[in-house]
């Protein structure tokens, strides 16, 4: 979240639900939260043989090429200055936040970059406020507020009496990145094709990336479930769930589309337990909760047509 969550391109809204949307836009929003939550999952699985980099490299070439036909589309409207922007973009918003994400995934249970994942909201809001001159409730500071004492507290935590800070930490500096690549997607790259510019920047991201991966990648075979996690994590979390986020932005509108940041902590911890058997500790709960209630305080209600958040990453 690949959140999800940071600002980004404007998208149109169709309007009010209609009678199928009342039940399939519950079902597609936990689906969505679903498949996010388990990219913590994968990257836990897969990480350890893959090592960051090369994971990582998979994850981005795949999930590119599941959104190349919307770039495609859109292909006129891309010239070389442009490309020179979604490379940069490209490297702030994916490249290094995905690193970073796979590098905790190695140190800590999948439930600390799922948590984590969730201040990208925060950042987004910070960032606004610091760099772009953007004005900020008292509500708001509240979140940011709550957000960092719940960073604070999950960096406190220890698994198997090992601390956890160093992998909160990665995952904390990743969301930080989302904050900014959403702010410069926001202003850099109005009115275009929002599954166009992911597709774009993901696939530059994977030309970044390629010579780390390349140069890192394992000497030994890479067992057939980590590759089974990372193209999951690639065609499926990436890919596919990026297109479905959109789905629910073009339909319900970008902020109750974003509710699904709330879920992805959820299900990161859930698939976590149930797959690898990592418990929800007492600060990773506390943790969640402030960061949550951050999230929150930090969501803007009052219409439908904002501008549309990135996916974080996830």
């Amino acid at each position: 979240m690949s959140t999800a969550q940071s600002a980004a391109v404007p998208l149109s809204v169709s309007g009010e639900p209609t009678t199928v949307n009342a039940w399939l836009t519950p079902v597609e929003l936990l689906l969505l939260g679903a498949i996010w939550g388990a990219s913590f999952l994968f990257q836990r699985i897969a990480a350890k043989d893959f090592g960051s980099f090369p994971l990582v490299e998979v994850r981005l070439l795949l999930g590119s090429v599941v959104l190349m036909p919307f770039l495609w589309r859109a292909r006129s409207q891309f010239n070389l200055r442009l490309w020179l922007r979604l490379a940069g973009i490209g490297i702030i918003n994916s490249a290094i936040p995905f690193v970073l994400f796979a590098w905790a995934a190695q140190r800590a249970p999948a439930g600390i970059g799922a948590i984590a994942n969730a201040t990208a909201v925060m950042f987004t809001a910070l960032v606004a406020l610091i760099f772009f001159g953007e004005s900020i409730t008292t509500r708001r500071a509240m979140g940011l507020v709550a957000g960092f004492v719940g960073v604070a507290v999950l960096a406190s935590g220890k698994t198997n009496g090992v601390s956890v800070w160093p992998a909160a930490l990665a995952g904390t500096l990743a969301s930080v990145l989302y904050g900014f690549g959403g702010n410069l997607i926001k202003r850099q790259l109005v009115g275009l094709p929002a599954a166009a510019v992911a597709a774009a920047t993901l696939f530059c991201a994977s030309v970044f990336n390629a010579p780390l991966a390349l140069a890192t990648w394992p000497s030994t075979a890479i067992p057939a479930l980590s590759w089974m996690c990372g193209v999951l994590l690639g065609v499926v979390c990436t890919g596919i769930a990026f297109a479905l986020y959109y789905r629910l932005i073009n339909r319900i509108g970008a902020p109750r589309a974003s509710t699904v940041t709330y879920l992805v902590p959820l299900f990161g911890v859930l698939w976590a337990y149930i797959a690898l058997g990592e418990p929800l500790t007492e600060t990773m709960a506390v943790a969640a909760l402030l960061i949550l209630g951050g999230v929150a305080l930090n969501q803007q209600w009052g219409s439908l047509r904002k501008a549309t958040p990135a996916p974080a990453g996830k």
